[in-house]
């Protein structure tokens, strides 16, 4: 979260008078993405302390960081750098933030 607000203010003060309108959507998009995600990697976190061993909730934390990292980071390197050809690894981030939701349901609903 602290990288989210961090990397949320640097947008809004640092690079908002630098970047074309464009790019500086992609980039709040990525700090969109990174708080929703950092903030359910704190609901991992909560589930986990209920599920210790579960192997889907480990995995879909997993997956969530990854997304943090390959999702939103390939759109602040696209914004700061305008390097379209990052666009093409953002999907995986996607990818990987849907499939770390759909483990957090399978690990929650196989305690049900």
């Amino acid at each position: 979260m602290l990288a989210a607000v961090a990397l949320g203010a640097f947008g809004a003060h640092a690079l908002k008078p630098q970047l074309a309108p464009e790019l500086l959507a992609a980039y709040r998009t990525g700090v969109e993405y990174h708080f929703y995600h950092a903030l359910g990697l704190l609901a991992v976190g909560l589930a986990a302390q209920r599920l210790p061993e579960s192997k889907w909730l480990s995995a879909s934390g997993w997956l969530m960081l990854a997304g943090i990292v390959i999702f939103s980071g390939s759109l602040y390197l696209l914004a700061v750098t305008g390097v379209r050809a990052l666009g093409v690894v953002t999907p995986i981030g996607g990818a990987a933030f849907m499939l770390a939701w759909a483990l957090f349901a399978v690990a929650v609903l196989k305690t049900a």
